[in-house]
Order: structure tokens, then sequence, then C-alpha cells
């Protein structure tokens, strides 16, 4: 996710950029100068006209928040002309609801856009639940968004979760049902087809022991409170989620972290890949 240059000759800084980067279009590169994502031997330069010389080190930042700027709830991983990746915090809602229409992880980045980019617009991509935390996009165009939504099993080929569930697993496995939305906004999952929308989670045993467990989850489909429910089924409830059977809170959060997310940038087709860091409290819960 980062480019480097050593620069050979004596050249203007944004004139050297245009060659380094004749992959992306003039007002793009413009645009990751303004945002001060640019660095030349160790400091940031907005200045177009910033004059290089041989042995001068260029280097692009993933992205840059204005320390001016405080955000929370959320941290910007990576941002373009195109789109914004963030890792979420539990408890932190993407969007709004009829009964939390402020504190979101969407109105935390529309307030850092008119700040910073004040003419873009926000779109949501795909939405993690309140009490997950992890990695989610969102697009800063139309365009973005429907090609990422429309091509979804193309674009998005690997999403995965960590889940801290109740007792020991033993074993990896494949689950498969078939999930219905009640009235009152719980998930049933049917091991035989009823109508509902097949669900397919694939999970690895990560840790263990007599208590809990942590599991890698790979999403094969993306349904609603999937994994919740799933981990339900084989009778091992994420910890803290008592809407689907769990009977503890020992780190006083939803066990469920969105770690790992790989998607095709919809412009370049490039394949980026995000991982975050476990959270702390599901690893002490084994010391």
């Amino acid at each position: 996710m980062k480019n480097e240059w050593i620069v050979k000759e004596r050249i203007e800084l944004l004139q050297y950029l245009f060659k380094q980067m004749n992959h992306k279009s003039r007002n793009s590169v413009k645009s990751i100068l303004s945002r001060g994502q640019v660095v030349v031997n160790g400091q940031v330069s907005k200045q177009f006209d910033d004059p290089l010389q041989p042995g001068d080190v260029i280097s692009i930042k993933d992205r840059v928040v204005p320390t001016d700027i405080k955000l929370r709830g959320i941290n910007i991983l990576f941002e373009d002309d195109d789109l914004i990746v963030i890792e979420k915090n539990a408890g932190l809602l993407t969007i709004a609801t009829d009964t939390e229409k402020e504190h979101t992880a969407y109105k935390e980045l529309t307030y850092y856009l008119r700040k910073t980019q004040p003419k873009r617009k926000l779109f949501v991509v795909h939405r993690l639940d309140r009490d997950t935390s992890g990695l989610l996009i969102f697009a800063k165009n139309k365009e973005t968004k429907e090609k990422i939504q429309q091509t979804w099993h193309q674009s998005v080929p690997e999403r995965r979760y960590l889940a801290l569930v109740e007792g020991h697993v033993e074993n990896g496995d494949t689950i498969t049902s078939w999930l219905t939305d009640s009235k009152n906004h719980i998930v049933h999952s049917s091991p035989t087809n009823n109508g509902g929308k097949k669900a397919i989670t694939h999970y690895q045993v990560a840790k263990t022991n007599k208590h809990f467990s942590l599991l890698d989850v790979q999403l094969e489909t993306g349904r609603k409170n999937q994994i919740r429910v799933h981990m339900q089924d084989i009778g091992h409830s994420i910890v803290g989620d008592k809407k689907y059977g769990a009977t503890s809170n020992p780190i006083r959060r939803l066990g469920l972290h969105a770690y790992l997310l790989k998607f095709v940038h919809p412009k370049t087709n490039q394949l980026l890949t995000f991982e975050t860091e476990v959270p702390k409290s599901f690893i002490h819960i084994f010391r």
C-alpha cells in the first residue's frame, strides 16, 4: 500500500508525480498532493512546484487525517478519490437508526469529508452490526458504490472475522443453513431450505481452552447476523451475544471482529488487502 521512489533528476514535485503515477488521472494525483499524502525526505509537502534534486526520497502515505479533526470510534486506514477504508469500534452503528441518528460511522466520515473535501459525498457500501468491530468500505461516489455492490462476490473475494465463542471447540467446519428474519428482528436458522436466504460460514479454531474458543471465520455469503446465528447453531454462541444464546460476557462487548478484508479496487482493478490487529481482550482471556 506504499509507493516510494528515489529522484534521479532535477524536476518539480507535481511533474515528478505525474510521471511516476501515470496510471492515475492528473486530477487524482493533484488530490493526493493537496491532501498531504506526499512525503519528500520525511516531510509532508503540498507544494506542486517544490523543487526536487537527485537522491531525494518521495513516498506516498495511504491516508492523512488532519490533527485538528477528531474522529470518534473510527480510524481511517486508506483513502483515495473513490473510497475510504476504516476500522470501526464495537458499539458504533454503521448508519443511523430510528433510535440513534447522531453517533454513527457514516456521520463521523461525513463530518471528516465536510472539513477536508466539502464537495464530496459519502455512500455506504456494506455494514457491520453495532457491536461488531472491524473493517468497512465507504464510497465517495455512486459509481464506486454500485460497482462494488453489484459485483460483490467478484469484487470482495475474502472477508474474515475473529469470533470469541463460549465453550471448547475441537475442530473447524462449514455451516450451511437458510436464514429468515422475524418481526422482532431476530434471525432464525433452518438446516433445510425453508424459503429463507442460504448462508454458508467456514471456521477454523485459532485458540481454545475449557471455557472459550477463538475462531477464524470466513464468510461465503454475507447475511444479516449470519455468524452470530451460525455460532448459536453449533452450540457455541459468541460471548456477549445474549440475543443469540450467550450466557457470559467476560470481555464486556460482543466477541466479533472483522479483521481481514480483500477487495478489488473498482477503478484500478488492484487487489487491496487490509488486516487489523486482534483485539487485546480476545487474547487476554486465554492467559
